[in-house]
């Protein structure tokens, strides 16, 4: 029998907050001392500064992240949202650019949901080329035939293809109901997806203007570029915005599947016309004061990119949004809140990514002849405390679904991917990114 709530002693929010970052400060502090012997190695061979440059955000800065967020998923005891007793109407916007293949899907989990109020479903159809189109009036026209009361399905179809962000803002000027959702027409969300996504919206602080839902893999036996993103939505994504939600600040709604407050989207303008229109959106909202939390328990399953190429422009993509947000909110980083620690993670990123594309790399290449001045023995101790931060996250997130009725699939090789090769395809591709926009290189994109 589980203890009754009243009789657990609570721990306040800023308090977990201080003990997260004080143990990854002290974790940090550990790893410097450890390290010592690495850098006078390492110094040298390239200098003072490039040694203190490599070995902190190789290892010392992603240590204190890691830190954290485990420290913060052993602390996340967040109460499941209750059911709400006036459920709102919802409108539900489904963009697609030549989904003729998976939109049929899509539409089939979203009439089977069990949301209680009258839901009304646009799909966008953003100038596709292929039958998109015909299939959605085919498959509105069936159910039509076969009514659901509370269900209306309806297509807005745009003469041309005008872009993700675009099509969303032509839905979006069709909608009145007070919430709304977003969702890719190559998601399947579970039957209770929608209920849940808007207990959440609901129930969170005053001042929510989003609540992005849990996204996790639906290839994922496709490959082995989606075996391991596998873990990737399920340790690292899913991890993140669980432990940010905890400290009440998730920094992106995603476009795949979140509620937004139609009011806050307007008094942005809406999706932005840009690469990474979900986190500049998500990043103004946050600017302008509000807030974006997290519904752990509504899931949607997206298709991953399923070849090297489409990878790596789903990646560099991502990153560049991350740089456009940051141009078009600088203000961001003068909001005090407790999720600013996330945001300035963001920052470091980059420099993240340029030391492991620039200097680790070259160093696993340099170690395999026998020369271990970045990649060695010391790199090896690492190792531990990296597999005990992963088992932590898994530990939550399987939770997480064992509690939603869902089982965790086994997949050892795409965890033995996601920990030994995945990082070479992932920071490069992200490193590119923002040299992309750094650089204003053209902007070429489409619907997704």
């Amino acid at each position: 029998m589980s203890t009754p709530p009243s009789s657990r002693h609570y721990l306040p929010v800023r308090a977990k907050f201080v003990f997260c970052f004080c143990a990854a400060a002290i974790w940090a502090g550990f790893s410097t001392w450890f390290a010592r012997g690495w850098y006078e190695d390492l110094h040298a061979l390239v200098g003072g500064g490039l040694a203190i440059f490599i070995i902190a955000f190789i290892a010392i800065i992603p240590g204190y992240m890691n830190a954290f967020l485990a420290t913060g998923l052993l602390l996340d005891r967040r109460p499941r949202a209750g059911d709400a007793l006036d459920w709102p109407a919802l409108t539900v916007l489904i963009p697609a650019f030549e989904e003729a293949e998976s939109i049929t899907q899509t539409l089939e989990s979203l009439a089977l949901q069990d949301y209680p109020a009258p839901l009304r479903m646009i799909v966008i159809d953003d100038g596709s080329k292929d039958s998109t189109a015909r299939v959605v009036e085919s498959w509105c026209a069936t159910r039509r035939a076969d009514p659901i009361t509370h269900v209306a399905f309806e297509l807005l179809r745009l003469p041309k293809n005008i872009g993700k962000a675009r099509a969303l803002n032509a839905g979006l000027a069709l909608t009145h109901t007070d919430w709304l959702v977003s969702v890719d027409a190559d998601c399947w969300l579970r039957k209770n997806a929608l209920r849940r996504l808007i207990a959440r919206a609901l129930s969170d602080p005053p001042g929510t203007a989003a609540v992005a839902g849990a996204v996790m893999i639906r290839n994922s036996r496709e490959n082995w570029i989606t075996r391991a993103q596998e873990w990737d939505y399920f340790l690292g994504i899913g991890a993140v915005k669980r432990v940010q939600s905890l400290f009440q600040g998730v920094l992106v709604a995603q476009g795949a599947f979140s509620a937004y407050d139609r009011r806050a989207l307007q008094s942005v303008g809406g999706w932005p016309d840009t690469v990474g229109e979900d986190i500049v959106m998500s990043w103004r909202l946050l600017a302008t004061g509000g807030r974006i939390g997290h519904a752990e328990d509504a899931f949607a399953f997206t298709t991953g990119p399923a070849s090297f190429r489409q990878f790596v422009r789903q990646r560099r993509r991502w990153s560049r949004g991350m740089i456009e947000a940051f141009k078009e909110s600088p203000r961001i980083l003068r909001v005090p809140r407790l999720s600013l620690i996330f945001i300035v993670w963001n920052a470091l990123f980059p420099l993240m990514d340029l030391a492991y594309t620039c200097a680790f790399l070259p160093g696993l290449i340099a170690a395999a002849f026998g020369y271990f001045w970045i990649a060695g023995p010391l790199t090896l101790a690492v190792l531990p405390p990296g597999l005990l931060v992963n088992y932590i996250i898994y530990r939550s997130a399987r939770r997480s679904f064992q509690e939603m009725g869902l089982k965790v699939r086994a997949n050892a090789l795409g965890f033995a991917l996601y920990g030994l090769l995945y990082g070479l395809m992932l920071q490069p591709a992200c490193l590119w990114g923002y040299l992309s926009e750094l650089c204003r290189l053209p902007k070429n994109w489409g619907t997704k």
